[in-house]
């Protein structure tokens, strides 16, 4: 593949998705990104890790799961960020156009999911099957995915912080459903969203190392 660098619309149903899909030169796949509420495409964490695959030479797809009047309606609400059937299909449908539009051209597809975006990234990767090739979990509920886990076939990472102790064991629990190749990975110090110094830095280091390996 060239690099590309393009502000993309997605369609989903009757709406577009706003997302940003940047690809370097002879990249071994493309990860989209499935965040949870109240985080976006222009998250700094976000773009940070999605810039350490980048030079680990895999391709990013960042976007939004949520069109922005949902969000603002989900800041007050939250029903929309643990609706994982909506956001299952949301990022279903832009692994859809992503292959699509590389359609004779073969592109290994991986999801990087944080929080409850977590659970639409391992439902999205029971559905497709073989054609996922890697899913990394960041800080995720899984077990909001606990139906779809026995189907998951691509090799997952779950990468949960030392101290965020509810979801440590919320991920061990989903260890025992996947029956993929899989890997609990628990960065010391860290909190839920990995802001203690040079936590989220082993994220980005442990991400590019996984999707380099099964991408």
């Amino acid at each position: 593949m060239k690099d590309i660098e393009n502000p993309v619309l997605i369609p989903s149903g009757s709406m577009h998705l706003e997302g940003e899909l940047l690809i370097p030169d002879n990249s071994k796949g493309v990860v989209l990104f499935a965040h949870g509420s109240g985080s976006s495409r222009f998250s700094p964490r976000n773009r940070y890790v999605a810039e350490v695959i980048r030079e680990a030479k895999v391709g990013t797809l960042l976007f939004d799961l949520l069109t922005s009047g949902e969000e603002s309606v989900d800041m007050f609400t939250g029903q929309l960020r643990f609706d994982i059937g909506l956001l299952t299909r949301r990022l279903e449908d832009a692994t859809n156009w992503l292959l699509k539009i590389h359609e004779g051209h073969p592109v290994s597809v991986g999801y990087f999911g944080s929080s409850t975006g977590a659970a639409a990234a391992l439902s999205a990767a029971a559905h497709f099957g073989n054609s996922i090739g890697a899913v990394i979990s960041r800080g995720g509920r899984p077990d909001l995915a606990e139906s779809e886990l026995l189907r998951v076939t691509a090799p997952t990472l779950l990468i949960v912080g030392g101290l965020d102790d509810v979801v440590i064991k919320l991920n061990r629990g989903a260890m025992e459903w996947l029956k993929c190749e899989k890997k609990l990975a628990i960065v010391p110090g860290a909190t839920h969203l990995f802001e203690e110094p040079g936590t989220l830095e082993q994220v980005a280091q442990l991400a590019a190392d996984w999707f380099k390996k099964h991408l």
